[in-house]
């Protein structure tokens, strides 16, 4: 069952970096060859890859033809989901509590978290030698607790809300100290035995916290499904799923699931879609830098960005725009903007909706309401950087950017049935080709 490998594939990945891990153990027993940044990307016609940095992953299947003739498929999407991350010295002592002092990272709706059995996921940079590596860890148990006031202390939180200040109610209740001082070496203590490394060895950390819950099937005919990081591992795992499905078939354009991290603070960092991995990806598919064989490449390529995107609430009627409702379980929404929030155009969006038809799949249309400012994703950065044309495209779902997120079952199929259709389209390349794209 699709949605139960969804599940595990989200429960397997609770930060960016083991994002990069889980696909990387998924496709190399598939024939995928992992490429260091140190050496040359040569790619070959029919080969298949992982460009990895850091928190994002390139997984390449190459095209029997060269790019400049036949492009590529890309289908970008996000390995990172709002929440906090632990600072550098994170141990704060508080009348007898220790507590571990937390950044927000994104835009995550913060009451959520609250009254949840969290933990900590990550990596640790420590010194072998003269070197200095990264070991991954994570902590399986419920740790941290960002404990709620009882309603007897906040009365008018039914009414107005749950709020927290940043500075001063958000850091985690960790233990109780057993003495009367506080020594941030004791956590790196206590974080070099669950990585397995000595306390010296340590010199510094990135920890995401996460929900320890698992994810779960749920609805009175368990058409809905709920988990933290739905968005937006649901759309790298149909990615990945339309990637494997046709990984063994050949085909003239190469095809290309890219997952970026860091879209949900702006993805101006160096593996960001606004940095230069999706850059440095492209020009080793290429294979040249001759910006007229570059040019023509990309003219014939196209970009899926891969987002969730907002399920109609029926509880909140006035937050939406009521001639573009976006329904559970009725297909891939394609999302659209004038003001370009969102990258797609009309024929993008024509393209999309072929696509959706070829596999058989209902497709919708989202608008934002014109009173409340809109988001946006990884596909104006990409389409601007690039100028490949993108389509944004993404599943529905309740409560994004909450601990705890909710979709429908069958809207995970459709969009891996989808994205699959996309990539065993011959036709697409020959519309391109004779200039029918444009």
């Amino acid at each position: 069952m699709n949605i139960t490998d969804l599940l595990a594939f989200i429960d397997a990945s609770p930060s960016p970096w083991h994002v990069v891990a889980t696909v990387t153990e998924r496709l190399k027993p598939l024939g995928f060859k992992v490429l260091t940044e140190t050496s040359p990307w040569t790619l070959k016609p029919g080969g298949k890859y992982l460009l990895c940095r850091d928190g994002s992953v390139a997984a390449i299947i190459v095209g029997t033809e060269p790019f400049q003739q036949s492009g590529a498929k890309l289908i970008g999407a996000h390995t990172d989901s709002p929440g906090f991350r632990i600072k550098p010295k994170p141990l704060s002592l508080q009348d007898g509590y220790l507590r571990l002092a937390v950044e927000v990272y994104g835009g995550p709706t913060l009451a959520t978290f609250a009254d949840r059995d969290l933990s900590l996921a990550g990596r640790v940079s420590y010194q072998q030698g003269s070197t200095i590596k990264n070991r991954m860890v994570r902590i399986d148990q419920p740790l941290l607790r960002l404990a709620n006031l009882p309603i007897h202390l906040n009365r008018g939180v039914n009414s107005e809300g749950l709020k927290f200040d940043l500075q001063n109610e958000l850091p985690l209740l960790f233990a109780n100290s057993g003495e009367g001082v506080l020594e941030n070496n004791r956590f790196i203590g206590w974080l070099a035995e669950q990585a397995g490394l000595d306390d010296e060895s340590i010199k510094a950390f990135e920890l995401a916290v996460y929900d320890t819950q698992k994810g779960a099937v749920w609805g009175m005919n368990n058409e809905f499904y709920s988990n933290s990081q739905i968005d937006n591992l649901a759309c790298c795992h149909a990615a990945l799923m339309a990637l494997t499905e046709t990984c063994d078939e050949a085909f003239q354009q190469t095809r290309v699931s890219i997952l970026f991290d860091h879209e949900e603070i702006g993805s101006q960092t160096a593996e960001g879609a606004d940095g230069r991995f999706f850059t440095d990806v492209m020009h080793a598919i290429a294979g040249d830098h001759i910006p007229e064989n570059v040019r023509q490449g990309m003219a014939r390529s196209f970009l899926i960005s891969a987002d969730m995107a907002h399920a109609y609430q029926p509880n909140f009627p006035s937050y939406y725009e009521l001639d573009h409702k976006v329904i559970v379980n009725q297909g891939p929404v394609i999302k659209s903007h004038a003001k370009r929030r969102y990258a797609t155009d009309s024929l993008a969006s024509a393209w999309f909706s072929h696509w959706c038809e070829q596999a058989g799949v209902p497709v919708q249309q989202y608008s934002h309401r014109g009173d409340i400012p809109c988001g946006s994703t990884i596909g104006p950065i990409s389409a601007a950087k690039l100028g490949i044309r993108t389509v944004d495209v993404g599943s529905p779902m309740w409560a994004m950017h909450s601990a705890r997120e909710s979709a429908g079952v069958l809207d995970h199929d459709y969009l891996t049935k989808a994205f699959t259709a996309f990539y065993r389209d011959n036709d697409f390349l020959t519309a391109l080709s004779a200039g029918n794209g444009s």
